[in-house]
């Protein structure tokens, strides 16, 4: 199939976007960047936007920067720009490790960071370290100007976030973290590039060989990733070991409102979710622990 018309928009400037969505957001306006989620629903007709902003000619989007404690991801870096750590620390590896899952290639070549966290899909990568980092999302608006939106308040449900029908999500933010961070990840998939089952981002600190500063998220397997509270709460006061991650890994599949469909089951998700939760921490784990 093709696409339904279209009127088709490529402003140069922030500015010149944020015009156009204030003027054409209402009418179904709609911004594209890398397209790989977008293009294939209006190739079938499940998404049929009257106006097309597309914001691949807006130069100044197109920036990695480390300041303030901060990695600042504008809306032009394409997933591939991870496959080499931005920094020599912990956050570098995680993203380089987690680039890994994100479809094919092709895709990793044109889809963009901030493009897959306005997407918002359940089982996004981007999303689930998001949420597991306490990202925070600059989203910008001709009416409403600028404003910082924390990532657990960001996402709301599936494909459904915080943002204004008139805003453009112009950067992400992600702390930079202290190179005694460990930092794990895991998904599960059916095969190599699918959308993933499960997956879980976990990061903790050693202090006298007890975790500390833990961050669990899990994506994919509610409406909208998040920070797992309850299976944080699991590690206080233990080592790191396997004992400790599994335990952290049943408070999570525990804490779930699973998604379900006819070809993965609520009870085969939270499986998933026990054990993806487990290997995340494990990936983490510093050499020598017993884990």
């Amino acid at each position: 199939m093709k696409p339904a018309p279209f009127q088709y928009h490529a402003p140069k400037t922030v500015d010149e976007t944020l015009a156009l969505l204030a003027e054409f957001a209402d009418d179904d306006g709609r911004v594209i960047a890398g397209g790989q989620s977008l293009v294939p629903t209006m190739a079938f007709r499940l998404a049929k936007p009257k106006h097309l902003v597309d914001i691949n000619g807006v130069s100044e989007l197109n920036y990695l920067e480390i300041k303030d404690g901060k990695l600042h991801i504008g809306a032009g870096t394409r997933h591939s720009a991870f496959e080499k750590p931005i920094d020599d620390g912990p956050l570098g590896r995680l993203l380089a490790e987690v680039v890994k899952h994100i479809a094919h290639q092709p895709i990793r070549t044109r889809g963009t960071f901030c493009g897959s966290i306005a997407h918002a899909d359940p089982a996004s990568e981007w999303c689930t370290v998001a949420a597991a980092l306490d990202a925070e999302m600059l989203c910008e608006s001709r009416k409403g100007g600028a404003r910082l939106v924390a990532a657990r308040d960001f996402f709301k449900s599936i494909m459904t976030t915080a943002m204004r029908e008139d805003e453009l999500l112009t950067e992400v933010r992600l702390p930079i973290l202290s190179k005694d961070t460990y930092a794990g990840f895991a998904e599960f998939s059916r095969r190599g590039g699918d959308y993933g089952i499960a997956m879980a981002v976990a990061t903790y600190r050693l202090k006298g060989g007890i975790m500390s500063d833990m961050r669990i998220a899990v994506g994919g397997a509610e409406a909208a990733p998040r920070r797992v509270t309850e299976a944080e709460r699991t590690l206080i006061g233990r080592p790191p070991n396997l004992g400790a991650f599994q335990a952290a890994g049943h408070a999570a599949a525990k804490a779930m409102d699973p998604l379900e469909d006819d070809t993965v089951s609520a009870e085969y998700r939270l499986g998933i979710v026990r054990t993806m939760v487990t290997r995340a921490l494990q990936n983490a784990n510093p050499a020598g622990q017993d884990a």
